[in-house]
């Protein structure tokens, strides 16, 4: 009897260790800020940490690691809408702890990053918009990053979002496919009866009033590739037009394990190309073919993985809280040449923009 007590109350402490020992990292953040120059992260025990083999080093010159200058991190995989394309879909649900975060944004920021891009998922699905809203906060406010972005699929962002959190923002970018209501629909960019290009037009409006830089992303697909956008486009007057090809990545939206049957909205390049030759006199556009997309992105997942996606499919490096950022970008697969030819490099911090609010 005593030996079968002492079974259960060793299981509860292990128990009880490995719940304290995943909280660590965001007990010491909370007790004394970490210094950037900390280039090492507490080893914890934590969910991603896995022995699995690395995607293969594909780095020029030897081992030198690229810079993370520009970083898309998709805190989250959950979304409410159902893009039949979407190419991050809700695999977990998973999100870190906010002080985490904070700690691995800290890490980027001494790791050369100039530029954080939000991304999901939906990144207003968390708390609301708190859990972001704080996020974009610290980046501009704490680690004085040059610019921070959001890339949302904006129905539910609220104006006390913007008035709470406007300032530290410098471009919310919109996914709009469509001004074509019965297009959203086909695609499943729509949730209830709200109406996507009217809630556009609103968000477009309070980018002027908070002095926010608006941006549009477009995936061109199957069912608006013989749209003509050049009016609308025109009208909402973004900094940036990103025109994206749809794009397969196996696990994701194509293959067996995917959430997501894309297959029927591949468009080919010569219909992308024609797409793009319609739209050649918006002096906004910034077209982006498959080519462009695999491998010019640094994508950092819920766990803060980078994902390779060179061989068709995202494949994680481990967890730059667990090895460090440079040790991490090494398999991340990230072109900085192709990083530079597509324009990853602009005006992005809204200070520098010039822009009639």
């Amino acid at each position: 009897m005593q030996l079968v007590l002492l079974a259960r109350l060793l299981s509860v402490g292990r128990a009880v260790l490995a719940a304290l020992r995943g909280r660590l990292g965001a007990l010491c953040w909370s007790l004394a800020p970490l210094p950037l120059s900390l280039s090492l992260p507490l080893s914890l025990s934590l969910p991603w940490r896995d022995s699995s083999p690395r995607p293969q080093r594909e780095q020029e010159g030897g081992d030198a690691a690229p810079t993370p200058t520009s970083v898309n991190y998709h805190f989250t995989r959950q979304c409410n809408y159902k893009c039949g394309f979407c190419f991050h879909t809700a695999k977990t649900s998973f999100v870190l702890p906010l002080e985490e975060a904070k700690r691995g944004l800290a890490m980027l920021k001494e790791g050369g990053m100039e530029k954080i891009n939000f991304s999901g998922g939906e990144p207003f699905l968390q708390d609301r918009g708190e859990f972001v809203g704080k996020l974009v906060q610290f980046c501009k406010q704490e680690l004085e990053l040059p610019s921070v972005s959001i890339v949302s699929n904006g129905s539910l962002i609220r104006k006390q979002w913007f008035e709470k959190y406007g300032e530290y923002l410098d471009i919310l970018a919109i996914s709009c496919d469509s001004f074509d209501e019965d297009v959203n629909v086909l695609i499943g960019r729509r949730q209830g009866k709200k109406n996507h290009v009217e809630n556009l037009h609103k968000l477009r409006q309070w980018c002027r009033e908070y002095a926010v830089a608006f941006k549009i992303n477009s995936v061109i697909n199957r069912f608006n590739v013989e749209e003509d956008m050049n009016e609308q486009i025109k009208a909402l007057n973004p900094v940036r037009w990103k025109v994206f090809q749809c794009l397969l990545i196996e696990g994701e939206n194509s293959g067996e394990d995917a959430l997501r049957e894309a297959e029927k909205f591949v468009i080919s390049d010569e219909d992308f190309d024609r797409f793009l030759d319609r739209h050649k006199n918006v002096s906004c556009l910034v077209p982006e073919s498959n080519q462009k997309m695999r491998d010019s992105y640094l994508i950092l997942d819920e766990y803060m993985r980078f994902l390779n996606c060179r061989n068709g499919r995202k494949e994680p490096s481990k967890s730059i809280l667990d090895v460090g950022v440079e040790e991490a970008i090494k398999f991340s697969g990230f072109d900085e040449k192709m990083f530079l030819k597509r324009g990853g490099k602009y005006v992005w911090s809204k200070a520098d923009m010039k822009l009639d609010w």
